[in-house]
């Protein structure tokens, strides 16, 4: 009796594991573009919220603006703005930013003012979330 493995058998093995790879990845794939997406929009969320809080504790108005390429808050006194805060948008992970383009405005308060409501939607390889803005400022990720 010979000890080993033979040639056929490895090659077996190697063809198997091929088989179960391709119909695994996919898979993988569409998971890992709805994790994208949804870091993405909570990633959107949270610099909403910072904005808001920025804007209590300092009792200053904050402005946010949600770009494609950046997300970044400034301070904002009379006329001038001063960046305090800037993040990566969802370009940055590969991932498509669709939405208005106009700031939101925070006040002392936390209140937001002005153009202050909207949806964004986050998009990356097929999967999406939006995050929406309410008139009132509460902001929610939702999936389609």
């Amino acid at each position: 009796m010979r000890r080993g493995i033979s040639v056929t058998e490895v090659l077996i093995v190697v063809v198997l594991i091929g088989l179960m790879t391709l119909i695994a990845v996919p898979r993988f794939e569409r998971a890992l573009a709805a994790i994208v997406a949804d870091t993405e929009a909570h990633r959107i969320a949270s610099a909403h919220v910072r904005a808001r809080m920025m804007a209590i504790t300092g009792s200053r108005v904050m402005l946010l603006r949600i770009a494609a390429d950046s997300l970044w808050i400034a301070e904002v006194a009379g006329t001038d703005t001063t960046r305090v805060w800037t993040g990566p948008g969802p370009a940055g992970a590969g991932a498509a930013l669709a939405g208005p383009s106009h700031p939101l405005r925070f006040t002392p308060l936390g209140v937001t003012y002005g153009l202050s409501n909207g949806t964004w939607t986050v998009t990356h390889r097929g999967a999406s979330r939006k995050v929406v803005v309410s008139r009132l400022g509460r902001v929610r990720v939702l999936r389609p």
